[in-house]
Parts: C-alpha cells; structure tokens; sequence
C-alpha cells in the first residue's frame, strides 16, 4: 500500500502516453518546471587605459630618437644625399677607339657639377655615348652624342611633341633649341657625323654651360 499523499500535491507521472519513454523534467526549486533566470546579467565595463597623453607621447619620442640618430650618420658619414659619382673616361675612349664619330667632352666645368653615368653603346643604325650629370642646383641633365641618324634620334630622344624652339650661338656653334618630353627641354647640335644633345629638366643657363663647355 502506498502512504496516502497530501490533498494539496497531485503526484508527477513521469510516463508519456502512448508509451514513450519517461523523460525526466528539471524542476526549480519550488518543485516547478525550471526556466531561464529573467535577470539579465550585468554589462561588462571596457577596461580604460591606463596611458596617459603623456606617456604615449614619451613612448613615440623614444622610438623616433634612434631613427633621427641612424638618419643623422647616414647623412654625414654615409653620404646618403649625395649622388654616387663615376668616372666618364673609360666610356669616352671606348667611343673614341670606336672611331664611329668625333667626341667632345666637356672642358671647365665648375666643382658643384658631377657625372653621374657614362655609357657607350653600339644601336641599330649606328652608335651612342651618353654621360649623365647633376647640376650645381641638383638637377639632371644628360649629353648624347650619337653617330644615329638625326630624323631617328630626334623622335626617339625628344618625343614626337619636340618642336625647335629657334637658334642658339654657344662658343662659335650653332645650336637649335628644342621643347622635350615632360618639363624638360634641349640643346640640339647637328653635324655631317654626329648629333650632340643636351637635355633634362636644368634651367637654361645650365644647359647652355654644358652645350659651351664641349670641347
């Protein structure tokens, strides 16, 4: 016989109908089915920094000091804004035992110009030496002397927007100005046996002591 159970309290039958298995219900404490709490948990605050201003600025400083100090011996010990320098006279005595055209070199020119390249190159249809400079001011200017066929070179060195810009005496030649590509321009000598070409982005008078200083 089973002990008689209180009016109140209706006994929990834990078999499903149709025989299904039983299934066991979590219950709270109160004996009722158990749910989710309805109190949401509290909301996590962000961590604040604890930098200040300060010390982020102390922080950069610090990095920024041994790049200055690397900077600073690059500069003066390294020469790291000077441009590397070269010696042309190999490159001119290759053009000269070549014998393909006269070659010039420049005479006189001040110690604040410096050669920068020297190259010279047998192309189709004849040959080229070409020396690169930069200028007392730190621009580029580069002279071509060519044994090439003006009406190839002119297009090829200019751009097809080249255009005479008029005539130009300098130490008892004749040289024709000439507009080029970008924000440069040109001194052009024509010759029976070579094209001479003095061009970059200098100013004139720079150009001009180039073109005058070949001998």
């Amino acid at each position: 016989m089973e002990p008689a159970q209180p009016a109140d309290r209706v006994p929990a039958d834990r078999t499903p109908p149709d025989g299904q298995p039983p299934v066991d219900v979590p219950t709270g404490p109160d004996d009722g089915p158990a749910g989710s709490d309805p109190t949401p948990p509290p909301p996590v605050q962000p961590a604040k920094s604890e930098r200040s201003p300060k010390d982020m600025a102390i922080s950069l400083l610090v990095l920024l000091v041994p790049i200055a100090l690397l900077l600073a011996f690059y500069r003066g010990f390294l020469g790291g804004d000077q441009a590397t320098t070269v010696d042309p006279a190999p490159a001119i005595e290759q053009a000269r035992a070549a014998n393909t055209f006269p070659v010039s070199q420049p005479q006189g020119l001040g110690s604040g110009w410096s050669t920068v390249s020297a190259r010279y190159q047998a192309v189709e249809g004849g040959a080229n030496l070409r020396i690169g400079y930069l200028t007392p001011e730190g621009r580029g200017v580069q002279l071509l002397q060519s044994s090439v066929p003006a009406e190839r070179l002119l297009p090829a060195e200019l751009t097809g927007q080249g255009q005479p810009q008029g005539p130009s005496e300098l130490a008892g030649r004749t040289w024709q100005l000439y507009t080029a590509r970008g924000n440069q321009q040109a001194l052009v000598l024509l010759e029976p046996t070579r094209t001479v070409i003095v061009i970059g982005d200098a100013r004139d008078n720079e150009l001009r002591e180039l073109a005058g200083a070949l001998r």
